[in-house]
């Protein structure tokens, strides 16, 4: 039944765009987010379970929703990256971390010259791990590599290193994503704000920044 009713999603989707005289790249995006929900319901849907009252979800990550909307101008609205951070920030939200890493290394491995979706992984390795592992380095690294000039990789370097309470090396790379954040950009005001309070919770030596 639920294959019927993503099937029928998926018509009704596309019945709708070209009813409307959407473009082809709208069509094209709705079609990448329809195939990662197949994706996700394949890998967790189990539809033969019998029911039963819903029980207490393993705490997911606290996802802040301006912390989404940044990456979002950052990076831009409808990419081919979006549909992967969509689906792995509601991973992340029900508490299945590691799906989320897998997603993204599905991502990378797709796409492997796309500095989002490297940042998006070195993000949910730090998620899953807790801390800002080799892995997540090296993920950070590669979108730095790929993307010299962008404040994402940096800045989402350092919001991983926050959150893992190492506050002196995020503040460096915070400063990085800063400076080679262009003044017009109206994102840079807000790298600013986040860097300011990390200064002060840095002098005040003690506290927690998320």
């Amino acid at each position: 039944m639920g294959w019927l009713i993503l099937l029928a999603i998926g018509a009704a989707a596309f019945g709708l765009t070209r009813l409307l005289g959407a473009p082809r790249t709208l069509a094209s995006f709705i079609g990448a987010a329809l195939m990662l929900g197949a994706t996700g319901y394949a890998l967790q849907g189990r539809p033969g379970l019998a029911g039963r009252p819903a029980a207490t979800a393993r705490a997911g990550s606290t996802l802040d929703p301006g912390v989404a909307e940044l990456r979002t101008r950052m990076w831009g609205r409808f990419t081919s990256a979006e549909p992967y951070f969509f689906a792995a920030d509601a991973l992340e939200r029900s508490g299945a971390q590691a799906n989320a890493v897998r997603l993204l290394l599905g991502g990378v491995n797709a796409q492997p010259q796309n500095a989002a979706l490297w940042t998006g992984l070195g993000t949910a390795y730090a998620e899953h791990d807790g801390t800002v592992s080799p892995a997540a380095r090296f993920a950070f690294n590669r979108a730095m590599q790929l993307a010299p000039d962008h404040p994402a990789p940096p800045y989402f370097l350092g919001l991983a290193l926050v959150r893992a309470g190492q506050f002196g090396e995020a503040q460096r790379w915070w400063l990085r994503a800063y400076a080679i954040t262009p003044d017009a950009l109206t994102y840079r005001a807000e790298i600013g704000r986040r860097l300011t309070l990390l200064e002060a919770l840095i002098a005040s030596g003690a506290g927690n920044l998320r």
